[in-house]
């Protein structure tokens, strides 16, 4: 079975938002054809996060785009606040096929530990129940795109693959923050040396 996992494809990640992906809406006509394709599954996750969380570099005093060590230790990157539940920059960015999507995982809802994964937060105290769902539809393999490559789809992909999920990148339908200029090109290796496949839509196989 395969399934299309989308990632925090939301309105605080695209311009005008919060925490803006300037490309943000480049990957909507390569999203908007993957969903018109035969997948078993259509999955889609958002960042979904209290107004408190320990991301937040107004909740530290702190300026967005520092480190601070958390009480457990943790080193994070400290965020506009962005995606606070039930507001409008949480919800799916206008321009795609939302009703496609047949199950949202919510992350990063945990006040005191952030989650870039869809499946785990940072210290894998807490699963999503993402796992859980695709081992029940017997789910072996994942095609992720979504927001951002350097982010929530490299910690996403990671994960899946270390789970034994195979999984395939499509990179014109992913974009990065890029916090440095070669943070989008770095996550594609270092998904590809875990063992995804990194593929174009012109590659894509349906």
């Amino acid at each position: 079975m395969k399934a299309l996992l989308i990632i925090d494809v939301q309105n605080d990640f695209f311009p005008g938002g919060t925490l803006p992906v300037a490309t943000a809406p480049e990957i909507l006509p390569a999203l908007n054809y993957l969903l018109s394709c035969p997948f078993d599954f259509i999955i889609a996750t958002k960042d979904w996060h209290p107004s408190n969380h320990t991301s937040f570099a107004v909740n530290h005093n702190k300026i967005p785009g520092e480190i601070a060590t958390l009480d457990d230790g943790i080193e994070q990157i400290m965020w506009p606040e962005h995606c606070v539940q039930e507001t409008l920059g949480a919800e799916f960015a206008p321009g795609w096929k939302t009703e496609k999507v047949q199950k949202i995982f919510y992350k990063g809802t945990d006040r005191n530990v952030d989650s870039y994964s869809a499946f785990f937060d940072h210290r894998r105290d807490k699963a999503t129940g993402l796992e859980e769902y695709l081992r029940e539809h017997q789910v072996d393999t994942l095609y992720v795109v979504g927001l951002a490559t350097d982010y929530c789809v490299l910690y996403s992909v990671l994960d899946a693959l270390t789970l034994g999920f195979k999984a395939y990148v499509v990179a014109d339908a992913c974009r990065g923050v890029d916090l440095a200029p070669d943070d989008s090109a770095a996550a594609l290796q270092k998904m590809k040396q875990a063992g995804a496949v990194i593929i174009e839509l012109q590659n894509f196989k349906h």
